[in-house]
């Protein structure tokens, strides 16, 4: 359908009566049931029982979730439920074709806790010109912003186009990595035996869509893993969805498991015991598990300069930093966990990390103060 046919399904079900407590949420515009939506969504389904919970999903058939509602992204049945929600939650921006209703409240909760690559207005000039526009209409009509530290909210008063209230709630998909309860369900799920020590390797990806750079020999990475600590370790491969019709190029060991399909990332970081990755945000999540994480940056020159630029010097982060294969594995086989533990409660002290396991809880109490 075109546009103009989703705004006059939008002006349509606009003469509708809003309908209170329910709750309409948007991952990754209907790409999956995960990030910060999925957690708050849980939350509000186990604790909050006289809430409707609307989902859209892209392939509403792919997902079987107790207490929600799902409707085809964009379908008219989407736009129904959208425009009767009081509360619409989304961690990314929404096209200019959408339309908040007075009497909406619309909750931005954002992707990341923490943020390595420059975003938004401070990447501006790498941003494609369409995505501007939309990102600066999108944050007219968000009525609340989540952020997860200090540091963060000060990138969004600065970077965001967005001059409304950024609350310190903290993230609500990290509330997962606080809790050790499920990580032999999330294993089953892997078809990984309990007792077997998982690396995550999730790098980011590169503009050209390149695998060069994550070479990687994950045969020499295991052994080493499991001649330093023991046990049987496996790889978990993570690429970014840009990069998922390629994954199985790196897939031809027996010890690395594709996990590049696997929807919710945060469950990754949960039964990962360590992660390897290089500029990804999700090395802030992790570090909040306080587990080792390391950086394969063989790139780190060639990245600052062409890519993006970072918010943090890389070599001044709390990760240990390896240029090569070799650098990687010895890094692995020294590994100072007690001086790396204090590293990274200096640097979550330093940002002013919100995180405490009560996100989503904080969140709903938020959007309740509001209604």
């Amino acid at each position: 359908m075109s546009e103009w046919i989703y705004r006059f399904l939008q002006t349509l079900f606009s003469l509708l009566p809003i309908q209170k407590k329910k709750i309409f949420f948007l991952s990754y515009y209907g790409s999956q049931y995960g990030c910060n939506p999925k957690y708050l969504s849980e939350y509000i389904v186990n604790y909050h029982k006289d809430w409707q919970v609307v989902w859209g999903f892209v392939h509403p058939d792919k997902y079987h979730i107790q207490g929600i509602r799902k409707v085809r992204y964009l379908s008219w049945h989407f736009f129904y439920e959208l425009c009767t929600s009081q509360v619409f939650v989304t961690n990314y921006r929404m096209p200019l074709f959408y339309q908040k209703r007075a009497g909406q409240l619309y909750v931005q909760t954002w992707h990341s806790s923490l943020r390595l690559k420059m975003i938004e207005k401070d990447a501006e000039q790498t941003l494609p010109p369409h995505y501007v526009e939309m990102a600066k209409v999108d944050s007219k009509r968000t009525d609340i912003l989540l952020s997860g530290c200090q540091y963060s909210t000060e990138i969004f008063k600065r970077s965001f186009w967005y001059d409304g209230p950024i609350v310190p709630t903290g993230t609500p998909r990290e509330d997962l990595l606080f809790h050790e309860e499920g990580r032999e369900s999330i294993k089953r799920k892997l078809n990984v035996s309990e007792d077997c020590q998982l690396v995550l390797y999730a790098p980011t990806f590169r503009k050209d869509n390149s695998l060069r750079y994550y070479d990687i020999d994950f045969r020499k990475l295991v052994q080493t893993l499991e001649e330093t600590s023991g046990g049987q370790w496996k790889v978990l491969l993570r690429l970014h969805p840009h990069l998922r019709d390629f994954s199985k190029e790196l897939c031809k060991e027996t010890c690395v498991i594709d996990a590049t399909a696997y929807d919710d990332i945060q469950e990754l970081l949960k039964v990962a015991d360590m992660v390897i990755s290089d500029y990804s945000s999700l090395i802030f999540d992790f570090a909040l598990t306080k587990r080792p994480c390391l950086l394969y940056v063989p790139d780190l020159e060639e990245y600052t300069k062409k890519d993006r630029q970072l918010y943090f010097d890389v070599e001044q982060l709390p990760f240990p930093i390896s240029l090569s294969n070799e650098q990687l594995l010895h890094q692995i086989a020294n590994f100072d966990e007690v001086k790396y533990k204090q590293d990274i409660q200096d640097f979550l002290e330093t940002i002013g990390s919100y995180e405490t396991g009560h996100a989503s809880e904080n969140v709903f109490n938020q959007i309740i103060s509001y209604l």
